[in-house]
């Protein structure tokens, strides 16, 4: 039987070593855990400069009260120190040992106050006693500590020392973004919301798999798409970037907004707004072929950055990957979505579930079967094996149905979601098809944009 490899444009999963990528990929979570974060302000601009460490990041500054859509720019907020005291001097709330422990975006505070006035500015999780709750304020001042439940109940009566060394006021909102040309103007977009403080799961783990999704194809030739990557605070991050790229932004073919992959969890993934888009089938098809479980849930206007990309004025074809759903895990915005809640193993996962998409995104043309009249005979190009194995029968069928199905009318997506059989054994029947002259690719409808390719952004 003839053999050919799969002309892929990017590195196939099987030649990648989970275990190492994993590891990789957690030591950048660990890096990145302990910096206060928030949608402005000097903790996400240091966890930027760590990125750009890892893949060449190019930052923007958005300054404050700029108008973006209905939504405006807002103050930027930075943290220094806050605490509270009790009589005896002693820190019983520490931002120093958790950085949880302040309201993201409090107001400056220095004051001393009785517990009875102090305990509405305190928040804690009755059902999860150890545990410490994430809380904002970005749109509202006001202020506030979160401490686990049990801390609370022992705090005596008496007077606190309430100090939060903050500051708010008219600065920046910091993005990070990097675009990896490809042959054509046509672009994937792989977004992360990255402002969240101390969070693994819900922020570093889509950070950091983004991370390592741009520097591997930042290493690769011939890629047919060009994919830009977008790193920003939540929601006001999408809203920012899609008021100054409005134009660039129709660019956009195929798009993953990544949260919550560490985790052990099995995937999830949501739909785009239009539901039935080729990074939608993509996904579905490559979750649907490992053979775990897995949910797929229809477009909602909640959520993260996916709701931006899919509100009517652009209605992009984008989508959202997670593991465990946002809201749906119990350690979801509390001190528990910590370095335990993640896994080397689970972020390796991830990094090569959403390369699959890629390699379907890239590889999936349309052919025209240049011997249309019955079968054309495959014994005689060595295309049938005498040999059995359980692959080569599959790659026989696959074939028979590419060579049926190659009209102009059907993509390789289309081909492998009606026969069933996996889009890598499609594409390799495909491959060989063309190799032995009974295939021709069609005209894509994706055009080279060369001056754009070439162009700066």
């Amino acid at each position: 039987m003839t053999t050919a490899t799969t002309t892929t444009t990017v590195t196939d999963v099987a030649l990648l070593d989970p275990e190492r990528l994993g590891r990789e990929i957690y030591m950048l979570v660990e890096d990145l855990y302990p910096i206060c974060r928030s949608i402005t302000g000097d903790g996400f601009r240091q966890t930027m400069r760590r990125l750009k460490r890892e893949v060449p990041l190019s930052l923007y500054e958005v300054a404050s009260g700029t108008r973006v859509f209905d939504w405006t720019v807002p103050r930027e907020w930075n943290i220094r120190d806050a605490y509270v005291k009790n009589s005896r001097g002693e820190r019983v709330i520490d931002f120093r040992k958790h950085n949880l422990h302040v309201v993201n975006y409090s107001i400056p505070v220095r004051r001393t106050m009785p517990l009875a006035s102090l305990r509405p500015h305190l928040h804690s999780m009755p059902d999860r006693p150890d545990w410490i709750p994430y809380r904002t304020s970005y749109y509202k001042d006001d202020w506030g500590f979160c401490l686990s439940h049990r801390e609370l109940e022992q705090l005596p009566e008496g007077d606190y020392e309430v100090c939060i060394d903050s500051t708010l006021e008219n600065g920046h909102l910091t993005y990070g973004e990097l675009l990896i040309k490809g042959q054509t103007a046509d672009e994937v977009l792989i977004s992360c919301h990255s402002c969240h403080p101390s969070l693994c799961n819900d922020n570093l783990s889509g950070v950091t798999v983004a991370a390592f999704l741009a520097r591997h194809l930042g290493q690769q030739q011939d890629l047919r798409y060009s994919y830009r990557f977008l790193f920003i605070p939540g929601t006001i991050g999408s809203i920012t970037w899609l008021s100054r790229n409005e134009e660039r932004a129709q660019a956009i073919k195929h798009g993953l907004v990544l949260t919550c992959i560490g985790d052990r969890g099995n995937f999830t993934y949501k739909r785009s707004r239009r539901g039935n888009t080729e990074i939608d089938r993509a996904v579905e098809h490559i979750l649907k072929h490992t053979g775990h479980d897995h949910s797929v849930a229809d477009f909602s206007p909640y959520g993260y950055d996916e709701r931006q990309y899919c509100s009517p004025g652009f209605n992009l074809p984008v989508g959202c990957l997670m593991r465990s759903q946002h809201g749906t895990f119990p350690e979801y915005h509390t001190s528990a979505d910590n370095l335990d809640f993640v896994t080397p193993a689970s972020l390796a996962d991830s990094f090569a579930k959403i390369l699959g998409v890629f390699q379907v995104l890239e590889n999936n043309r349309t052919y025209m079967n240049l011997n249309p009249k019955c079968e054309p005979q495959l014994g005689t190009r060595g295309l049938y094996s005498v040999m059995g194995g359980t692959h080569i029968k599959q790659l026989e069928m696959a074939m028979l149905w590419v060579l049926n199905l190659s009209d102009g009318a059907f993509s390789l997506l289309d081909i492998a979601e009606r026969s069933g059989v996996a889009f890598d054994t499609i594409h390799q029947a495909a491959t060989l098809l063309r190799q032995n002259k009974l295939l021709r690719e069609c005209a894509s409808a994706t055009t080279v944009n060369k001056a754009s390719v070439g162009s700066k952004e």
